[in-house]
């Protein structure tokens, strides 16, 4: 175990020890250590808001194009076409911009009646049993529910292609996983139903990825081809589902500890999109970013080389003092200009919107249904992974 108590700051992503409560560290780093250095694994890490927020503006100076996970950058992996997560501009920008003329806010938007009609469906019958689990009843379905609608994956199989991604996330305690490309989905996950869908085209995102027609960044007038295509659906099932799993189980969580600022949201409906932002703000989902650094930079009086790699520890921007009064305290009425948990600038989440939506729908329908709740500490388990934070099992007890 590794003590953050006293002494000498350490972080390491790695550690579940410290990944179990991370802010202990965080709040020391951003004191005492606001550019950190981690010699085990040679990065740099900033920790500040306005630190992680100015980085992750300056993509030419802070690039993805090598990867925006710790060990793909270290490790050199293979980056597949379409992820636009991992590059930069000017390809980022074109395959962004194809990928938001698709996922718009209409199509968005006409999934609500469908995602709650799950929900009710998944919470209906647990109505009367005590408890409930927060992962395993919700969290993990409703995700991929909803990225299956959007994709037009048959339903019987959405939950095997999310059991799938989520064992490639899985850390073995103190080690980087070992990484020799990045996953794009694959023909073994999403290649049948590609191919199907050239030959029967529909209503869904499938269909339109396909089709789409664009100019490319040599000029070029093409479709995507078949490599790019299953980039695009393995970053939207991977990012889409793990994410927003992670932000419904924080939801159970958090309230369960903060039941005064729950009674206000079951009190006042119109607190839950606030609550969602403040959930958002407090547990980001998606804590930890990194970036190649281009060139030769400055922090804190420290000079950084050109080749390193910085950490953006987002989700300790989001508890700096410096920018959010009292941030360790939830506060479902708290006025939030913006946060981190999404990201900023040109990586801005694509599908904010989505998980808001889902966020939010997530927790209106638990609330019609159980207004109060207490976690059985005894059968909850902590998730853990490189890229997401949050719960694998997080059963409650209902009155």
């Amino acid at each position: 175990m590794t003590s953050t108590t006293a002494g000498e700051i350490y972080y390491d992503p790695y550690d579940f020890d410290i990944d179990a409560d991370p802010y202990p560290v965080w709040k020391r780093m951003r004191d005492e250590s606001p550019l950190y250095y981690n010699e085990k694994y040679d990065f740099w890490a900033l920790s500040r808001f306005d630190d992680v927020e100015r980085c992750s503006i300056d993509w030419r100076t802070y690039r993805s194009g090598r990867g925006s996970v710790l060990e793909i950058i270290k490790q050199g992996a293979e980056i597949p076409p379409g992820s636009i997560l991992f590059e930069d501009p000017p390809t980022h920008d074109v395959h962004r911009s194809l990928l938001s003329r698709i996922f718009t806010p209409r199509r968005i938007a006409e999934l609500e009646p469908k995602v709650r009609a799950f929900c009710a469906s998944s919470l209906d019958p647990l109505v009367g049993s005590g408890g409930f689990d927060f992962i395993a009843d919700l969290g993990a379905q409703m995700p991929m529910r909803t990225i299956g609608m959007l994709l037009g994956i048959p339903e019987q199989d959405q939950e095997a292609i999310r059991d799938r991604i989520d064992a490639g996330l899985r850390l073995e305690d103190g080690a980087p996983p070992e990484v020799a490309t990045v996953s794009s989905g694959g023909d073994d996950v999403f290649g049948d139903y590609l191919d199907w869908r050239k030959q029967h085209p529909s209503d869904d995102l499938m269909t339109e990825l396909i089709t789409a027609e664009f100019e490319d960044h040599t000029g070029v007038r093409r479709t995507l081809s078949r490599e790019e295509i299953l980039g695009y659906v393995g970053l939207l099932a991977g990012a889409g589902n793990e994410t927003t799993t992670r932000l419904i189980g924080w939801t159970g969580k958090v309230l369960a500890e903060n039941p005064d600022q729950r009674a206000k949201v079951v009190a006042d409906r119109s607190l839950v999109p606030r609550a969602i932002e403040e959930l958002l703000r407090y547990e980001a989902p998606s804590p930890v970013q990194a970036r190649w650094v281009q060139e030769d930079v400055e922090h804190h009086g420290q000079k950084i080389e050109a080749g390193s790699v910085m950490v953006l520890l987002t989700a300790a921007g989001n508890r700096d003092e410096r920018h959010f009064p009292d941030p360790d305290r939830f506060d479902v009425e708290r006025d939030i200009d913006h946060h981190l948990s999404f990201g900023y600038g040109i990586h801005f989440c694509l599908g904010a919107s989505l998980a808001r939506l889902e966020g939010r729908i997530a927790l209106e329908e638990v609330l019609n249904r159980f207004p109060e709740w207490d976690v059985d500490w005894s059968r909850a388990e902590q998730a853990h992974t490189s890229t997401v934070r949050g719960w694998e099992q997080l059963p409650v007890v209902v009155g």
